[in-house]
């Protein structure tokens, strides 16, 4: 994903939606490999990494909140983000 405009797009449901589970957790998965590359440079950023916690475990909320309630969308989304192996 290149930026968060694409990532809304490949995941939005109509032309409106920017807030459903699918959106977020695709912008949030784009959060969290920015940060990843980030600490490749600087490995003491401790505000950082506190930033990187927060935005996996609100993205584990919200997969397991999608897996509850539309489970054809989660593996959707977990292919298309190639997030579990």
């Amino acid at each position: 994903m290149k930026n968060n405009k694409e990532s809304i797009k490949n995941f939005q449901k109509h032309d409106k939606d920017s807030g459903s589970s699918e959106v977020q957790i695709s912008l949030l998965t784009e959060k969290i490999t920015n940060l990843s590359k980030h600490f490749l440079k600087f490995k003491k950023d401790k505000h950082s990494s506190m930033g990187l916690i927060k935005a996996v475990n609100r993205r584990k909320r919200l997969l397991e909140y999608l897996k509850k309630e539309n489970f054809e969308s989660y593996k959707n989304i977990i292919n298309k983000l190639n997030l579990r192996k």
